[in-house]
């Protein structure tokens, strides 16, 4: 899924980003406007996790969603 596509379903994104990582906060979710790195660091801040895993829980995020999409 690319970076356009998340800013234009960013709304509905939201919620599903909720849903994975429930310490996000409201305020998290709306600043985040799509921006991958800013969604990485605040889940390294919440959660405590390395970047690199942090990015890899983006990442898979990212891939279930686009699986998701792509089957409808």
């Amino acid at each position: 899924m690319n970076a356009d596509i998340i800013k234009d379903r960013w709304k509905q994104l939201g919620a599903h980003l909720r849903t994975q990582w429930a310490d996000l906060t409201d305020d998290d979710v709306g600043a985040l406007q799509g921006q991958r790195d800013y969604l990485i660091g605040r889940l390294q801040e919440r959660y405590g996790w390395a970047r690199e895993r942090a990015e890899g829980e983006v990442e898979r995020f990212a891939s279930e969603l686009s699986s998701a999409t792509d089957k409808e």
